[in-house]
């Protein structure tokens, strides 16, 4: 084990930054708002630091543009004890690459499944893209994967030192009251998130389900499912209290996605009280298949899943919830890190390995 005595300058690198709204944004900033507690010094580059372009079919993402020089010179300025590159974009790949010439140790992180997303949008054979991230975390000291069942998976497909770092929830933020007053025949069966191809929303807008189907979200898929589905209410994004008040409004959340690598929005649902519905996949599954009390209800049958949820007491969901906390994910997320031996050789009073 590496470890580091006093206290530490922490860089992560991540295409996936503010104004985005998603799951990888909200983990890195409440991590780095706990390890900045702790007393470490926290940076987090990225694209608002660059010039950028909309990424195609996904204008809410901004990619960086030719940012190896700029980057090269912001992480000379800060001087890294320990490096964390979060995604696989321009930006992970330029600083991976200057954490190889420059012989620095670093850690990824394994967010997204880009192979699955990309075979949904243009049909990219997924060993291709495999072999592609093979090669991408390959470098690393370590990936980090947020469930066993995803580490499972990677280790199956040949990545190498796949270490857990699981999630948390705002339980300040998300609780069960106020709740919305949607106005809407009931049960709502309510999906929270981005609206994208990824997250399988069809599979949830088809279902043949009593009352209303709820979509709370922007993304570049809404008009086309708008226009699809006119029965179905589509509230747009929701932020801060107006967030955590339309997840208690509702009467069960719908996870349809397939791919996702965990789903924080399950433990936003569940700190509201609202019980969950979902494929038995990685993600839903580690979060909800092995609870005491029952939380949630996972059946390849999204529709049986959606009915049988709305029978599980809604008292058991936020208890559960609770044992998800950013202390424990940051904890564990420093633990992951290993020095960036470089800069420990050339300045002085760094960190060393041990």
């Amino acid at each position: 084990m590496l470890a580091f005595p006093g206290l530490r300058r922490i860089l992560i690198v991540s295409d996936a930054w503010e104004p985005q709204v998603n799951g990888v944004v909200r983990t890195l900033r409440m991590i780095a708002q706990e390890m900045r507690v702790l007393g470490n010094i926290v940076e987090i580059i990225g694209p608002d630091q660059f010039f950028s372009v909309p990424m195609p079919s996904y204008p809410e993402i901004r990619l960086a543009v030719f940012p190896r020089r700029r980057l090269e010179k912001l992480i000379d300025d800060f001087a890294p004890d320990a490096l964390h590159i979060a995604t696989e974009g321009p930006l992970g790949i330029a600083a991976r690459a200057y954490a190889r010439r420059r012989k620095i140790a670093f850690t990824t992180a394994f967010h997204t499944r880009f192979a699955e997303y990309l075979h949904a949008r243009i049909k990219m054979p997924l060993r291709l893209t495999y072999a592609w991230l093979r090669w991408f975390h390959g470098a690393s000291s370590g990936v980090m994967v947020a469930t066993q069942s995803l580490r499972n998976e990677l280790t199956a497909r040949g990545f190498r030192d796949v270490r857990l770092w699981s999630r948390g929830v705002d339980l300040e933020a998300f609780h069960p009251e106020p709740k919305e007053n949607w106005n809407l025949p009931r049960p709502v069966f309510a999906y929270v998130g981005r609206v994208a191809v990824e997250k399988n929303l069809r599979a949830f807008l088809d279902l043949e389900l009593p009352g209303t189907k709820l979509i709370v979200g922007d993304g570049p898929q809404r008009k086309a499912l708008e226009r699809d589905y006119p029965n179905a209410h589509f509230a747009g994004a929701r932020h801060g209290a107006g967030l955590a008040a339309a997840y208690a409004g509702a009467d069960v959340f719908v996870f349809p996605s397939k791919t996702d690598t965990f789903g924080l929005v399950i433990l936003e649902a569940l700190a509201c009280g609202l019980p969950v519905a979902a494929y038995p996949v990685t993600g839903p599954m580690d979060i909800l298949g092995e609870t005491a009390t029952p939380v949630g209800a996972l059946n390849e049958d999204l529709q049986k899943a959606a009915l049988d949820a709305l029978t599980i007491d809604r008292a058991a969901c936020r208890p559960h919830a609770q044992t998800y906390s950013w202390a424990a994910c940051t904890q564990r997320f420093m633990d992951n890190l290993v020095p960036a031996r470089a800069f420990a050789q050339t300045r002085p009073g760094t960190l060393t390995p041990t």
